[in-house]
């Protein structure tokens, strides 16, 4: 099964489509944005980024100002769906640019906004959550698992949801793995570790390969959380979160399991074969992002610090349940790495590899050809081991 390729020549920035369109994102609003850009996406992945953010921002902005026309009519749940969209294209504009490029930060510091509006205008029960970490917080959406929240006294399961390498927690929200955790009984933390979202873009903080030093506060916060059930929280990363979460789950026994979408065993050794070009890169200006995540000064800082991020010798100390799922054609990580870090997990009570196939679809990174089934397929498996449910009550067979 092959990825949507808008670009037919250019792999990054079909990818940044596909998360579009994973994100709520609608074709034809897309395709008006990126039809005039694809003679200009020949040229390669980081010539013409920012005729693409302009691009991009155009259709935000255009959504904003019909959101703005809905709310003065009072008509709320419309605004809501528009300016949630907006935010899904200017995430999609920010995050494919070089991190000194001079608007992005404004454009992030306004979709980050237009994100808490439109759930308030869209009534969806989630609330910003501030974490105290190094002087300042760490930001998280947390999204109550349905017929919680509502009900005093009930402690709901919950995933802390974890970025990869450039995505953010609005973007990760608004994907379908949000309504396929909640309707199952499971709540959703989507954070911006350090490294990613907020905590690098708003409080230079870079990524830290001791993931557990800033998971572990965050299983603080949530366990002081009449709301939250202490003994069901489970962790689970996207892609590069496919290195932070089981090096979290490791080193911190109070979760309750752990799951990986996009293995990511050795992050340090792909790095070098990068250099060498194998794989594709998930955003432009590749190695001017990765040094900016990992607060490395220059390349040869950057390579001695990748020499780290890796699993081995770790995953022993893992003794939870534990799923790890890929790609069979994800052209960034290889497969093999999955099966590494399923081999690994010799003292998981309950471990489980799920290569996703053709049949099934989801096979490229993160699933980003087809999340539905595998979101689905880590939906019932966090369901089965968390506590959550399969089905509606009363039509479980």
């Amino acid at each position: 099964m092959s990825m949507f390729q808008y670009f037919p020549t250019n792999y990054v920035w079909s990818l940044a489509v596909n998360a579009a369109l994973e994100g709520g994102g609608k074709i034809g609003e897309i395709d008006e944005a990126c039809r005039p850009l694809l003679a200009l996406a020949a040229q390669g992945a980081d010539p013409g980024t920012e005729a693409f953010f302009l691009a991009w921002v155009a259709m935000g902005d255009k959504l904003v100002e019909l959101a703005s026309e809905d709310e003065a009519r009072g008509r709320l749940y419309s605004a809501g769906e528009k300016l949630d969209r907006a935010v899904q294209y200017f995430a999609c504009a920010e995050r494919m640019q070089a991190h000194g490029f001079a608007p992005r930060k404004a454009l992030y510091r306004r979709y980050v906004a237009y994100y808490q509006r439109a759930q308030v205008l869209m009534g969806v029960r989630s609330e910003r959550v501030e974490i105290p970490y190094q002087g300042a917080h760490l930001a998280g959406i947390l999204v109550h698992a349905d017929g919680a929240a509502v009900a005093p006294g009930i402690r709901q399961p919950v995933m802390l949801m974890v970025n990869g390498l450039d995505s953010t927690k609005e973007m990760l929200a608004a994907t379908r793995i949000t309504r396929q955790l909640t309707q199952r009984g499971i709540a959703c933390l989507y954070l911006d570790q350090p490294g990613t979202g907020e905590a690098l873009r708003l409080h230079d903080m870079p990524a830290v390969v001791e993931s557990e030093r800033w998971a572990s506060p965050v299983v603080d916060y949530l366990a002081s959380r009449a709301d939250i059930d202490p003994a069901r929280i489970g962790m689970m990363g996207v892609s590069l979160g496919g290195y932070y979460t089981p090096r979290a789950v490791a080193f911190e026994p109070r979760f309750a399991l752990g799951a990986v979408w996009g293995a990511n065993h050795n992050w340090g050794e792909m790095q070098q074969r990068r250099l060498n070009r194998e794989g594709e890169n998930p955003v432009p200006h590749y190695w001017e992002h990765v040094r900016w995540v990992w607060g490395a000064a220059d390349m040869d800082q950057f390579m001695r610090l990748a020499r780290d991020i890796h699993l081995d010798g770790i995953l022993d100390r893992v003794a939870v349940p534990f799923l790890v799922t890929h790609g069979e054609q994800d052209r960034q990580i290889p497969v093999a790495y999955a099966h590494q870090t399923y081999e690994q997990l010799v003292n998981s009570p309950a471990r489980e590899l799920k290569i996703f196939t053709d049949r099934e679809g989801g096979v490229h990174h993160v699933s980003l050809d087809n999340m539905a089934n595998a979101g689905a397929y880590i939906g019932d498996w966090i369901a089965e081991h968390l506590g959550g449910r399969l089905a509606p009550a009363g039509e479980a067979s």
